[in-house]
């Protein structure tokens, strides 16, 4: 049973940064491409990022091109989400999610989610 729980997330002032963590157990964590995803008060989750199985490559939407990095490290079956310059526009709860396609940007495409971890940005 793979599962999947995130961290890292927090309130923190425009212009900050934060780093959330989402943490892989029951599975074989490099067989994996992994996505976040963020859902905003009153909108639709959405896709933010993916990396494929070896990591190496990524794929952004383009609201967080150049400020968001997604990296994992397979020793620790753990994958990372590093924020930057964060905006109020930011606020959302955090995904993270598992596939087994890659690049796959639709909720679809990912068989195991976890539980969410809320990010509040302040202007």
């Amino acid at each position: 049973h793979v599962q999947l729980v995130e961290s890292g997330g927090g309130l923190v002032q425009a212009g900050g940064s934060l780093r959330l963590s989402c943490v892989v157990s029951g599975g074989t964590f490099s067989n994996y491409a992994m996505g976040w995803f963020r859902q905003a008060p009153g909108k639709e989750r959405e896709f933010v990022t993916t990396i494929r199985w070896s990591g190496g490559i990524t794929y952004y939407v383009d609201s967080v091109k150049g400020r968001f990095t997604i990296s994992r490290d397979n020793a620790k079956n753990t994958v990372y989400l590093q924020m930057n310059s964060l905006g109020p526009e930011d606020t959302a709860v955090y995904y993270c999610a598992a596939s087994m396609s890659y690049p796959c940007v639709r909720q679809r495409c990912y068989d195991y989610w976890g539980q969410g971890t809320q990010v509040n940005v302040s202007s």
